[in-house]
């Protein structure tokens, strides 16, 4: 049986984004496919598959292990760490 990720049972209540943006894109009037919100410190910023993968780089320079998926309808939390996704 897989243990659940350790970061995961750290989290409270889900920070939902502030608004739907990439806060890195809107700076450069760039575009990007999908949102993901940091559970650290609440940044919202773009997905793997958008070209600028921001949120992939705010994970290796701050170290925050988790995000959720900033996607209406989605409701998924993610850790860079454990590479571990679950639904809530």
């Amino acid at each position: 049986m897989r243990k659940e990720c350790e970061d995961f049972k750290l989290l409270g209540n889900f920070q939902a984004p502030a608004e739907p943006v990439c806060e890195e894109c809107i700076k450069t009037n760039a575009h990007w496919v999908h949102l993901r919100t940091c559970q650290t410190c609440g940044q919202t910023l773009c997905c793997d598959s958008s070209p600028n993968t921001h949120m992939t780089m705010h994970y290796k320079s701050t170290n925050h292990p988790v995000v959720i998926s900033a996607e209406q309808g989605e409701q998924w939390i993610f850790c860079y760490v454990h590479n571990t996704i679950k639904e809530y």
